[in-house]
């Protein structure tokens, strides 16, 4: 990156911080996370990192789980951003599909990511919700949202469709065997499925000890 692009990374992650007063799932900290990997996923992939930084940076400004499932707010907002900030349309427009497409929306819902740029950022998000960081989001967004730990009459579901995935409302435990153990096939570059390995086992070892602990048998 050139200094102009850098002095706008760092003015886009300031404008970003100001904005992020979600519960400590989705909050400021998850951002820098998140745009942190990114960065680091991208110096192993050559990708192109202005367009990662940015995408990193934007692609929770308005996340649809809290604007009511609106999913075209989150797009909305950091291209009202970018424009603020002067950048020209082609970088929006590509900043805008990553937010659209970067979501998980079901177990039966495929995601593609068109670029590697797209891919990079929506690894680096996807590996923020696996593995000790995940688990900890996982119940801190359990908790905002006053859902049940765990209800053992309550399977999980593998949702087909994304509006079965976005009215879901059920128990913290299931969100494991509904998303959160199902990312680490899901990984776009080498970079990702290599972290995603120890962060996944890390789920499963913790999952069990949870269900030996929660039945009395340890």
């Amino acid at each position: 990156m050139n200094q102009d692009q850098q002095a706008l990374i760092e003015s886009v992650a300031q404008d970003v911080r100001a904005r992020m007063a979600g519960d400590s799932s989705h909050d400021w900290w998850h951002i820098l996370r998140v745009w942190n990997m990114a960065k680091h996923l991208c110096g192993v992939e050559k990708a192109d990192t202005f367009m990662v930084e940015l995408g990193a940076l934007l692609h929770d400004v308005a996340d649809w789980k809290f604007h009511e499932g609106d999913e075209a707010v989150g797009p909305r907002v950091a291209s009202e951003i970018l424009t603020e900030h002067h950048v020209e349309s082609r970088v929006i427009e590509h900043i805008s599909e990553i937010i659209s497409t970067i979501s998980f929306k079901g177990a039966g819902v495929a995601t593609p990511m068109r670029t590697l740029e797209g891919q990079i950022v929506q690894d680096a998000d996807r590996l923020d919700a696996i593995g000790a960081i995940g688990i900890a989001r996982t119940f801190a967004y359990g908790g905002a949202k006053n859902r049940t730990m765990y209800d053992p009459d309550h399977k999980p579901t593998l949702h087909q469709t994304k509006e079965e995935y976005f009215h879901n409302n059920g128990a913290t435990i299931n969100h494991f065997y509904e998303k959160l153990l199902l990312l680490k096939d899901r990984m776009n570059t080498d970079a990702a499925k290599a972290i995603a390995q120890g962060r996944h086992q890390f789920m499963e070892t913790y999952l069990q000890e949870f269900l030996n602990e929660w039945g009395g048998t340890k």
